[in-house]
């Protein structure tokens, strides 16, 4: 694969990529082009790592659209765009990169890689991240899962997050959720709390 060939923001994205995350790409093109995923080490990938991914794919993606009936360039374009996806599932906890991949996942209607994030989602982020995705002004499909899933993360974490007034309403929500439908008792307690809590503030 020929970067050069694949329009000008790209290579720019590309020439600005730190060694090792090149690195990471050319060995997942490398292990895909295979028939396998290469490992991906812990120490390689950090949020600078998401960062470019996503920059890459985001250009990738503008690309692709650009790329008309030239079906070898944009067979290029889309297996890099593809390789940038599956790292950034493989590793990310970035509220952004999840809204980015699930976006992509909902235009081209692959409900199955949707349902994937949405385990990836519950699996691995921290609950900022996840209250950040249901403060986003995102497709409802994704605000719902991430408020699914903030619903079912435990109460001392949702309890965390009150003492941020961004995701005061978002934890509160969460915490009431459990505390009514799920009937969970340390739910109520903390509801309970919030509620005098707010009562003495008025």
């Amino acid at each position: 694969m020929m970067i050069k060939d694949l329009g000008t923001r790209v290579v720019s994205i590309w020439e600005g990529l730190r060694p090792t995350t090149k690195k990471m790409i050319v060995g997942a093109l490398e292990g895909s082009s295979g028939g396998h995923s290469a490992p991906l080490h812990k120490s390689s990938y950090d949020s600078q790592s998401d960062w470019e991914l996503s920059r890459l794919l985001s250009a990738l993606d503008e690309q692709a659209k650009d790329a008309g009936r030239d079906l070898p360039r944009l067979r290029e374009i889309n297996a890099l765009a593809e390789v940038c996806s599956a790292l950034l599932q493989q590793r990310t906890r970035s509220a952004e990169a999840f809204i980015q991949l699930a976006t992509r996942a909902l235009e081209r209607l692959d409900f199955k890689l949707f349902d994937k994030l949405t385990d990836i989602l519950a699996e691995r982020f921290p609950p900022a991240e996840v209250a950040e995705i249901v403060r986003q002004d995102v497709p409802a499909q994704i605000r719902a899962v991430a408020a699914e899933t903030l619903a079912m993360m435990p109460v001392g974490a949702l309890v965390a997050l009150l003492n941020d007034p961004i995701y005061y309403d978002i934890a509160r929500d969460a915490i009431e959720q459990q505390a009514i439908e799920f009937e969970n008792e340390d739910a109520r307690w903390a509801l309970d709390a919030i509620e005098q809590d707010e009562r003495l503030r008025k």
